[in-house]
């Protein structure tokens, strides 16, 4: 989808720690934090400069059933 528009969906990465349902667990660059969900927003493609890289097999899923519970209802 994200190839298609001019628009990506992005969640942000935060480093300040919530035991919310919306917010996954990761490490990444050396940095402990969470993916929050609950602060998606969509952006124009061209403020994306370069991949900093990709989210580890089991937070991308942990990320994909946040989200199918998070729209779900």
């Amino acid at each position: 989808m994200n190839e298609a528009l001019f628009t990506v969906l992005v969640a942000p990465m935060t480093t300040a720690l919530r035991s919310y349902p919306t917010r996954v667990n990761v490490s990444f660059q050396g940095k402990k934090g969470q993916v929050a969900l609950d602060q998606m927003r969509a952006i124009d493609r061209e403020r994306l400069i370069h991949k900093m890289g990709t989210l580890p097999v089991r937070v991308a899923s942990a990320v994909s059933d946040v989200l199918l519970e998070m729209f779900a209802r």
